[in-house]
């Protein structure tokens, strides 16, 4: 499933790095918190390798 905005695809980034040890998981914070703690890896990446072209700032 592709991220529906740009703002989702951020959050699965951060997420992203922090599963895998490239960032804290105490730098995260609001829905990358939630998506790190309730999200598999690869389904995180998933939406974090959505292109962000054409995709709204925040799903509406």
């Amino acid at each position: 499933m592709p991220a529906k905005s740009k703002a989702q695809q951020k959050a699965a980034g951060a997420a992203l790095a922090a599963k895998r040890g490239d960032a804290k998981r105490s730098d995260l914070q609001g829905a990358s918190k939630d998506m790190y703690d309730s999200m598999s890896e690869a389904e995180l990446e998933e939406f974090a390798s959505t292109s962000r072209k054409g995709l709204p700032e925040h799903k509406g």
